[in-house]
Formats: structure tokens, sequence, C-alpha cells
């Protein structure tokens, strides 16, 4: 009921232009769809350097809370308040990627879910679609779901629709139990060789060999994230920063933004913020990180 309630509000408040109140990006380059453009202004991606340009985008509270761990309050809509701004921008990241990334935790956590445009926010489903086409993206963004030891249900809508091409990361352990499954010949299953567990590099490499892509979209969880920043393989972070307070206890687990790594003292990973923009009291934060040398398909 509070789902309900709280997207009705959201779907009755007219979507206002997000405010910029700092950008970096001095040529102002407007997306090629007027209703976004109007809504979110100017984004900009780097040129393609011989691999994706790997962006990831999370919503958290102003303590840091990505997730929470109560049963019917999982995926980002809790963490935001099911904002209409927050949705605006996943709908667009999604609109612009060739790829979304996910990981079998995430799946989990919202079942009936596929990673498009137009399921995050069906109100602009029309001008995201206009948005892929001029951009040349004739089909749904490859949906890549990573799972270590294949713990999938493969009932499960993302499987089963064909709304979306689907391409399953596995170690060959896992892909052997979820070959077992039986899942729709559409469903690409790749067990990475000699892969005891799945690195962010291993997984560049495997979604490469299926899909050509210059912009790859990570969008959790926090630990498949924190694979990602380890191995420094993100090129940016799109963060809603949400004006709630979850609060923590010893109770059960509420992760931030990367779990199961520490950076700092030693290997602290700092960001360059590129962007600030206002929807209320929400905050929409872009950072830039330095790109890695050596990363899948670089020219080192």
């Amino acid at each position: 009921m509070e789902l309900v309630v709280a997207m009705g509000i959201e779907a009755m408040t007219p979507l206002t232009p997000l405010e910029s109140l700092y950008d970096t990006d001095r040529e102002r380059t407007e997306l090629p769809q007027p209703e976004l453009a109007a809504l979110y202004g100017s984004l900009r991606f780097p040129p393609n350097a011989g691999r994706p340009h790997v962006v990831a985008n999370f919503v958290s509270s102003l303590d840091g809370v990505v997730a929470l761990d109560t049963p019917g309050h999982e995926g980002g809509g809790p963490i935001s308040g099911f904002n209409a701004h927050d949705r605006m921008v996943m709908g667009l990241l999604r609109a612009v990627a060739d790829v979304v990334l996910v990981g079998a935790g995430t799946l989990r956590s919202v079942p009936s879910h596929v990673w498009t445009a137009r399921r995050v926010y069906p109100e602009l489903a029309d001008a995201y679609q206009a948005l892929r086409s001029a951009l040349g993206k004739s089909e749904p963004p490859l949906n890549v779901i990573v799972t270590t030891r294949g713990e999938i249900d493969a009932s499960t809508r993302i499987f089963q629709s064909g709304e979306v091409p689907v391409l399953i990361v596995t170690t060959p352990r896992g892909a052997e139990r979820i070959r077992s499954m039986n899942l729709p010949k559409a469903v690409q299953i790749m067990g990475l060789e000699n892969a005891g567990r799945l690195s962010a590099r291993s997984i560049l490499d495997a979604v490469a060999r299926a899909r050509s892509s210059d912009l790859l979209l990570v969008e959790g969880g926090p630990q498949l994230l924190a694979h990602f920043f380890a191995e420094s393989c993100i090129d940016e972070l799109f963060l809603t920063l949400a004006p709630q307070v979850a609060g923590r206890d010893d109770t059960g687990e509420r992760p931030g933004l990367v779990a199961g790594k520490t950076f700092a003292p030693e290997h602290p990973v700092w960001g360059t913020l590129s962007s600030v923009k206002r929807g209320g009291d929400h905050l929409f934060l872009r950072y830039a990180f330095l790109p890695s040398n050596d990363a899948p398909g670089s020219s080192k």
C-alpha cells in the first residue's frame, strides 16, 4: 500500500525541470529529445576510447544507506521515497545505455523488474524511445545479470518475458547449474573459464563478446560496484542524495554504496565533482573517476 500511495502522489505531481547548481560541461550538449532536454538539461559523455564508458547510478540516504533489509521495501524506491525526478534520471540513463548490468542479489530484490527506461518511468516512455531512436539504438539495452553461484529463479520475468535481450555472466559451475534450468534459448549464458570469482574486468570482457557497446550502466548492487571501483573500471557515478536518514542497528545489514571491500586509508578512491542538480529536496550528483589505463579494450 505504501508503494501505491507514494507512486500515486508522484504521478499526480507535474514533473518540473531539474535545477542546475553546478556543471563543468561548458559545451552544454543538449539531449536530442526536447522533453528530456527540458527536464534534465545537458548530458554529455566523453568519446568512446576503445571500450565502453562505464557509469553507475545509485540513490543513497543522507546517512549512506542504499538498500533496506526489510521485506517489502527492497530496491531504491524506499530510499528515494519513489521520487519522480530520481526515476526520471534513472530512465534517462537506461535510455542512453547500450548495456545495463546488475547482480543476482539486485534481481532477487525486484524479481518483476526489467532494466529499461519504460519500466522505471512509464510516463516518459515515448520520450525515452524517441531518444534511443535519435541515438541510433534500435533495441532495448542488453540486461546483464551477474551471478557467481548461478542462484537465480528461472521463472523470473526478465528471463521468461522476452522483453529485453539477456546475458547471464557466471562461473563454469554457475553456468552448469543455470543450463539445467532450461531457460529460453534467447537468454545467453556465459560461464567464464577458470573463473573462481567474477572480476569487473572479466565481466566487461564477457559483455564485449556479447554486444558492442559505447555506454554501460551499472545499477547494483554494492558488492558488484565494489569490484568495479577496486579495479578502476568505473568512469562516472550518478548519485541521488535523498533527504532521509534511514539509520542502522545490529539486527540486519543496510549496505552503503560499496560493500565487501575497503579502500581508505591505504587506497582511497577519489572522484571529481562534475555536476550538481536539484529537484525539490533531492540532490543529483555526478562524479568522474580517473580511468584505468589497462582496462579491458584500452589502447595500452
